[in-house]
């Protein structure tokens, strides 16, 4: 489990179950199991801070890699 937060203000966005090894470049929606704050703004997803972190793609987000840090581990098991 990910703990997925904004690298401009460290504010907590959401829990991530991340599956399989590898970089954060997509978090799909439905292995998001605790939302902190984010907000949409078009097909962009921001932190209430306004930094953008990523973009809206339907079924997940597409993640701009430096917008974001994250702590916790990875599920190696696909």
């Amino acid at each position: 489990m990910l703990t997925i937060r904004c690298s401009a203000c460290k504010q907590k966005l959401w829990k991530y179950k991340k599956v399989g090894p590898g970089e954060v470049l997509r978090c799909h929606k439905t292995r998001i199991t605790r939302i902190y704050a984010y907000k949409l703004d078009g097909e962009k997803v921001k932190c209430p801070c306004g930094q953008v972190i990523g973009i809206d793609k339907g079924r997940y987000f597409k993640m701009i890699r430096k917008a974001f840090t994250y702590t916790g581990t990875k599920d190696h098991k696909l």
